[in-house]
């Protein structure tokens, strides 16, 4: 492709233009021929086997832009510590080899708790002044995570309506497959709980590593729940139960915590959108499962938990008719390229990339891909909320009432043609 601002590759279809039409009745037309190729396209490839959505904090931003908030900002910070300038010179030299280009808070972050671990063996009490520049800017971080939320929580009716509106129907665009094929498993680098959110509004019952009810602790073990015996009472085949997604956080929550007494990992019931003094808002912020070891020298796959969550997006994707849909994601995460490469070497698996822009990053990524196992949608025309869900997302529950419909019709008898009409004045010859 030449990667212009606005384009598409679906199937055999390709188009790319530069400038949208501004005529309103074109730009209609303009849509309308897209969707013929897009929407029938995605609809089939959403029927794949194993149906996975990847999303990024651009997802975040577009739901926070419907509802008229600012959305939670990843550039760097200070820490006011002797070590800043090897910190960041640090997470810098990460993010190129990462092929991120600029380095942000994450960079930051992996950088100081490498210092900081050093720092405990050589020089503890540096060690603990560097804690408390961190712990003061991590709070800062999760604060700034909540205020997001409260954005989306407390916007205008209007807004929130819209903006809720959208949430759903895109989750629901993945969510609603056939009962019988394998449930939709969302990945997200998000730290917020705007999935869950969603999730909640559109009655999605979400299925994760976490069990239990008051306090849900991380499992290692996965059980599926998400099965059941119809008719009830009769030893038949189970069945997949309909309104259910699993979920995988790959750099951890807000509301997760490390607990020391068990050794394992916590969900705290924090409200979406809770204010900063909630009382199960950590007071030592590095407690909290946010930030993830540094992904260019591998070592997540050894750490506790993303060692389970990584298995489980490798486990999900890595296999045959295997799909996956990407929005919001930047393609800044070698960790999770690497997966994504991995999949695309078996032939029969596809991406879908939806992004707002383009960068080298994409364009580096797709250039190790296969252009016939990669869709794309490029643009903020086509990657616009509005636009996507509106034309260009299929909507299995209601493709599936009008297939039946036109099943109906196909097999009902042609009524008999028109009674001729007789001239004026005249006979019918």
């Amino acid at each position: 492709m030449e990667w212009k601002a606005h384009g598409y590759r679906a199937g055999s279809h390709t188009l790319e233009v530069d400038v949208l039409p501004v005529d309103p009745t074109e730009l209609d037309d303009f849509t309308a021929a897209a969707r013929k190729n897009i929407e029938p396209w995605l609809s089939a490839v959403f029927q794949a086997e194993h149906l996975n959505l990847l999303v990024g904090s651009g997802f975040t931003t577009a739901i926070a832009y419907k509802a008229g908030s600012a959305a939670t900002g990843m550039s760097t910070v200070t820490f006011g510590s002797a070590y800043d300038v090897a910190i960041n010179a640090h997470a810098t030299a990460a993010a190129k080899a990462m092929n991120r280009g600029t380095a942000n808070v994450e960079d930051q972050f992996r950088s100081a708790l490498a210092v900081l671990e050093g720092l405990k063996v050589t020089d503890p009490v540096a060690g603990a002044t560097l804690k408390t520049a961190m712990d003061a800017q991590l709070l800062a971080f999760l604060k700034s995570l909540l205020a997001t939320e409260r954005g989306i929580a407390e916007a205008g009716a209007d807004k929130k309506a819209e903006a809720e509106a959208f949430l759903q129907s895109f989750l629901l665009s993945f969510a609603s497959r056939a009962a019988s094929r394998e449930r939709l498993h969302v990945f997200t680098t998000n730290y917020d709980r705007l999935i869950e959110h969603g999730a909640d509004l559109a009655g999605l019952r979400i299925v994760d590593r976490f069990v239990g009810a008051l306090s849900p602790i991380f499992r290692s073990s996965r059980i599926e729940v998400d099965l059941h015996y119809n008719p009830p009472g009769i030893r038949g085949e189970p069945r997949f139960m309909e309104g259910v997604v699993r979920l995988t956080k790959l750099h951890g929550s807000l509301d997760w915590r490390f607990d020391p007494g068990i050794g394992a990992i916590r969900k705290f019931a924090v409200p979406f959108g809770a204010p900063d003094t909630h009382t199960d808002l950590p007071t030592n912020t590095l407690d909290t499962v946010m930030i993830y070891p540094n992904p260019a020298k591998d070592v997540e796959t050894t750490a506790y938990p993303y060692a389970e969550l990584f298995r489980d997006m490798a486990a999900a994707l890595c296999r045959p008719n295997a799909v996956v849909v990407t929005y919001g994601y930047g393609f800044g995460d070698d960790h999770i390229n690497r997966v994504l490469v991995d999949m695309l070497a078996i032939p029969s698996t596809h991406l879908v990339i939806i992004t707002y822009g383009v960068d080298d990053r994409i364009r580096n990524f797709c250039a190790r891909t296969r252009a016939a196992q990669v869709s794309l949608l490029i643009g903020p025309h086509f990657a616009s909320l509005d636009n996507l869900v509106e034309h260009y997302l299929p909507k299995p529950a209601l493709d599936y009432v009008t297939g039946r419909l036109t099943e109906l019709l196909r097999h009902r008898p042609s009524p008999p043609p028109p009674a001729p009409v007789p001239p004026a004045g005249g006979a019918v010859p």
